[in-house]
């Protein structure tokens, strides 16, 4: 094959201006004389077209001058006549579209083995040996490793398809065209690769694909409650009907007048209307997005949601809402739910979601990050077997890389806790402590993402989230009360804790407050179920912050206090010696000591104020003492136990010490 009919022609725009004697010569009955087409997008009006000459014909008259300024620019816009543009068109893009699939096969064939017939696969890459390969071919080695890279990711071998997408996001040199051409070319698991890959480049990703207007009678709230009504009202508990009866009752009119009032159901008031915002079709949105969350759970309404046009709604309201962190939090966690189901991956993707989660991965956040990183793991099947149901979030690692796993560390957290904001850092308390050296970049919204996986990067670490309340009174839904004991709690986690794969590696527990009985339970729990074996003969420590394993105090303050607080079920569990506290903390010993469980507690020294008038102890050493392993009381209150003020703070110190001491045989090898 001679020089000239390898040789690749890449303009930016080419007109019939800026090649003399083409316009009359060049037609598009010659084109296939004329090139082996390799790429074609209509824009607009244009022909976007990059093509390689493999033979002239005589007919044909090129003006090679004209050719060699241009052959190192990318793009070639072919524009017909306006009069043969509706004529030519059509034709052309059918026609054409064969040869260019054909084209681009040939030379990704071609280039792929003049790369790899003898190149080392860890330095296929370098330049020096691809200018050696490529000193016969007139292309730019630059332009040829991007196709070979995107062939690779089509490999049968999964190790070459992983390190072909590491690769692609690695090389950060990519010119603009080049990110737009992979974007137009890579398949769905390319693409939700390259978004779990560390700070992808964003063009990568195309936008999400234009909205269908809406009728100019609806609004996004509109929408989305004939989305809710559309769910079949089966298979979801009495919290979900509450909350989709409640968003497809009130309209925005009907809440405006009802500010000031009380919701009432099922003889309980509740006081939505004294929350309500400036904006009353905001809050409408946050109901039907708080029902479809829980829809959302549920298998056989995924597909409803999907084919109802779901994606396409909570993209627009995504976009209209960026204002409103919250409500785009619960619409990814809408996607999270639903990506679940490997079956909507591939409308999850058409919808444009990728780029969105992409983009809102790299976060500076923990909250939106995480939400983020947990939907792209659900649709990341090729380097992901677990998967990460709601309330499962993974702080590290949120994105692929090279560093094996090799234990995994769940946080726990306690009543009124969060997965995230219970295990921020101390707030600082004085002007002095808002000045000193350790804030500032040092600051961090969650230590075990920040802090912890630094540490120990081999490590999986999770926090777990589940519906805390202190009392009836502040219940987001009134039925949700059945829904809060510790036999209840633990059944439920143990569940979601198995799908994300906790038990395969060995685990270390770390629990606040009431988070602690938790766990205890858990264990206990999954000690006695065959399906949950490996999760419990895995378990390697447990780490307790101010848990009240004998009880405490604020239970009886809230009967007592009945202004204050209304006993809900969990919170009458934590009694001073209520028996099945005491029976919990003898079973949970025995597996410990018989297992060889190791254990360190901490506990709080200093009173918790709680509202305007009361301080108190919430969780006295003595309670705190599990009766195995070391107790370690520190100065500060309860709700500041499991939030070290600094890195270096002895707090943190000595947790880092007893999760690598515990794991040491793990992660040392």
């Amino acid at each position: 094959m001679s020089a000239t009919a390898l040789r690749l022609i890449r303009c930016r725009r080419l007109s019939t201006a800026g090649l003399p004697g083409v316009a009359k010569s060049l037609r598009w009955r010659d084109l296939r004389k004329v090139a082996k087409v390799t790429g074609a997008v209509v824009l607009g009006g244009c022909l976007f077209i990059t093509y390689e000459v493999v033979a002239l014909d005589k007919a044909v008259t090129i003006d090679t001058s004209a050719i060699h300024q241009e052959k190192y620019k990318s793009y070639i816009y072919l524009r017909a006549s306006p009069s043969d543009e509706k004529e030519n068109l059509t034709g052309l893009t059918h026609t054409t579209r064969r040869e260019l699939h054909k084209a681009a096969r040939r030379f990704l064939d071609m280039s792929s083995r003049l790369l790899l017939r003898s190149l080392d696969a860890a330095h296929w890459m370098a330049q020096s040996l691809l200018k050696e390969r490529l000193s016969n071919v007139d292309a730019d080695p630059h332009e040829v490793a991007l196709w070979v890279l995107l062939k690779r990711t089509q490999s049968d071998n999964r190790a070459v398809r992983i390190q072909a997408v590491q690769e692609l996001a690695d090389n950060c040199h990519w010119h603009d065209y080049q990110y737009r051409t992979a974007a137009q070319v890579i398949d769905q698991r390319t693409a939700v690769g390259l978004a779990r890959t560390l700070q992808a480049d964003l063009r990568f990703f195309l936008s999400p694909p234009a909205l269908p207007e809406l009728d100019d009678s609806l609004s996004t709230q509109d929408g989305l409650r004939q989305l809710l009504a559309s769910l079949p009202q089966s298979e979801v508990d009495k919290c979900v009907q509450y909350f989709t009866s409640l968003a497809l009752r009130e309209s925005t009119q009907a809440l405006a007048a009802q500010r000031g009032g009380l919701w009432c159901f099922g003889g309980n008031g509740l006081p939505y209307a004294q929350s309500l915002t400036s904006v009353p079709s905001e809050k409408v949105e946050s109901f039907c997005l708080q029902a479809l969350v829980h829809h959302s759970k549920v298998q056989s309404h995924c597909d409803h949601i999907v084919s109802n046009g779901g994606l396409q709604l909570l993209q627009r309201v995504y976009q209209l809402r960026r204002d409103s962190k919250k409500i785009q939090r619960n619409i990814v966690r809408i996607i999270g739910n639903l990506a679940l189901n490997d079956r909507v991956h591939q409308a999850i993707v058409q919808s444009g979601w990728l780029s969105v989660l992409a983009e809102m991965v790299q976060s500076p956040y923990v909250t939106e990050a995480s939400h983020a990183a947990r939907a792209l793991a659900n649709l990341d099947r090729e380097t992901v077997k677990e998967k990460y149901q709601d309330g499962v979030y993974i702080l590290h690692p949120q994105t692929r890389g090279s560093q094996p796993i090799k234990a995994d560390v769940l946080f726990i957290h306690g009543i009124l806790g969060a997965a995230f904001k219970t295990w921020r850092q101390r707030d600082r308390s004085t002007p002095e402590d808002e000045n000193d050296h350790d804030c500032g970049d040092d600051y961090t919204e969650c230590w075990p993402k920040t802090w912890l996986a630094a540490d120990c990067p081999n490590l999986r670490v999770l926090s777990v989230e589940y519906d805390s309340h202190l009392s009836d009174w502040m219940a987001k839904c009134p039925a949700e009360n059945q829904r809060k004991s510790l036999a209840y709690r633990s059944q439920e986690l143990l569940r979601k804790l198995k799908m994300a794969g906790v038990g395969d590696r060995p685990v270390v527990w770390v629990a606040h407050s009431m988070g602690g009985l938790l766990v205890k339970k858990m264990l206990i729990d999954a000690s006695k179920d065959p399906d949950l074996k490996d999760l419990f003969k895995n378990t390697k420590g447990v780490l307790f912050y101010s848990v009240p394993h004998h009880g405490t105090f604020m239970a009886e303050y809230s009967v007592n206090v009945r202004y204050l607080l209304f006993p809900s079920i969990e919170v009458k569990e934590l009694c001073r010696d209520s028996p099945a506290l005491r029976d919990l903390n003898e079973n949970f010993l025995n597996m410990a000591k018989e297992k060889e469980i190791k254990v360190l507690s901490f506990a709080e020294t200093l009173p918790t104020t709680i509202g305007p008038m009361i301080k108190i102890l919430v969780v006295p050493a003595q309670s705190a003492n599990v009766g195995i392993g070391d107790l370690i009381e520190v100065d500060v209150d309860h709700l500041s136990i499991c939030k070290p003020e600094r890195k270096d703070s002895f707090l943190y110190k000595r947790s880092l010490r007893f999760i690598q001491e515990t794991l040491h045989s793990t992660i040392a090898r």
